[in-house]
């Protein structure tokens, strides 16, 4: 990245296209256009290569390729999971999930609810963490799934998924989360985990947008909500966008592969870009625990000021103060407030995420810039 550019610390929010996946993803926008589902060789090719997408896909979270299934991103992978056990549930009318989920999870959540269920919304303790007393309270036989974000998407911390699993199937429930944070960051198996569905979101992997995917455990009962033809089995009609699920297999292919020496080198970016902050302003202060949380994501407070005002002032970097998907307005972030920050330093925050090509010289670039803002803002 050249120094005309603004330094991306937003990766969070999105992160650019691999070149690996650029590449893989050409030939299927040129000559091997065909449709999955045809029976010529056009077809076979473009059914192959997803075929080839399955198995990577399913590689990198730790189960069978046929229990993987290709949406458009991670909001319809959250939806179809949500509303697809609700169609599926029965007699069971309770969902418990948290007071921090993205909307792609809370909307459906509040969609079920006008339907008619019983939602319960756990709490997070001061490191924004799902409060686990609550969850083993509020989780027992008409409780028909429980969703819970894997990492959150503005403090990076992670949620106790395997201990929520253990809740959820010993009534008798389903779980799902959303883990589009985390893959690529952090190792995430679903067997280890014990969930039944996970979702995927492309872009948030180097992928492109517009791609995602859905873990379902062999043998959970969902039901589409969307009605067409049969492709994925029955369970996403509508044709496969071809290269963007090819593109998705190869990213996760080289989040696997490359795994390890990835956090390890984005964590040293996060934790230098901390201890300058830190160093150069009295009371800067932590969102979360760094030890909780995924190893790119930073979530502090700049004291006596608004964050959105630090980055207004610092367009050498690009950033944001919380969720992409609901800026443009001031307000303190509700992920922080119900970790009992309260509002005037809730408002101080800011979200800065590290990414695969993050350099050590743009942390240092990026420190003095946010500290000149902030001192601007709060000097005689």
């Amino acid at each position: 990245m050249t120094h005309d550019a603004p330094i991306y610390l937003d990766h969070n929010a999105t992160t650019p296209l691999l070149p690996e996946c650029l590449d893989a993803m050409l030939p299927f926008l040129r000559e091997h256009f065909g449709n999955p589902s045809s029976g010529h060789v056009y077809g076979t090719r473009a059914r192959a290569a997803v075929a080839q997408a399955r198995e990577q896909v399913a590689a990198l979270l730790g189960c069978d390729a046929d229990e993987v299934f290709f949406t458009s991103g991670g909001t319809e992978a959250n939806n179809l999971a949500i509303r697809g056990v609700g169609e599926a549930a029965g007699e069971r009318r309770q969902l418990v999930t948290t007071v921090i989920e993205h909307p792609a999870t809370a909307r459906p959540c509040d969609w079920l609810e006008k339907q008619g269920w019983r939602v319960t919304r756990l709490g997070v303790d001061t490191e924004g963490r799902a409060r686990l007393d609550e969850a083993r309270d509020a989780v027992n036989a008409d409780t028909a799934l429980v969703t819970v974000m894997h990492s959150n998407n503005e403090t990076g911390v992670y949620q106790p998924i395997a201990e929520l699993a253990r809740f959820a199937h010993a009534a008798g429930a389903v779980i799902h989360t959303d883990a589009a944070q985390s893959l690529g960051k952090t190792p995430v198996d679903v067997r280890e985990l014990g969930v039944d569905l996970l979702s995927v979101a492309g872009h948030k992997l180097y992928a492109p947008k517009g791609v995602g995917a859905l873990y379902v455990r062999r043998g959970t009962p969902l039901l589409p909500f969307a009605l067409g033809a049969s492709h994925e089995r029955g369970l996403r009609p509508g044709t496969e966008n071809v290269a963007s699920i090819v593109g998705l297999g190869v990213a996760c292919e080289v989040a696997g592969r490359d795994l390890e020496a990835v956090a390890s080198r984005m964590r040293v970016r996060r934790d230098l870009l901390w201890e300058r902050l830190a160093s150069a302003i009295p009371g800067m202060a932590l969102n979360g625990r760094l030890d909780l949380c995924l190893p790119n994501t930073l979530n502090v407070r700049f004291p006596n000021v608004f964050g959105d005002a630090v980055l207004a002032g610092t367009p050498e970097v690009a950033a944001s103060t919380g969720s992409a998907c609901h800026e443009g307005h001031e307000s303190a972030s509700a992920v922080i407030l119900a970790m009992g920050i309260k509002l005037d330093a809730a408002l101080g925050t800011v979200r800065l995420c590290v990414g695969r090509g993050t350099t050590a010289e743009e942390i240092e670039r990026a420190t003095v810039a946010l500290v000149r803002s902030w001192k601007r803002l709060t000097g005689p």
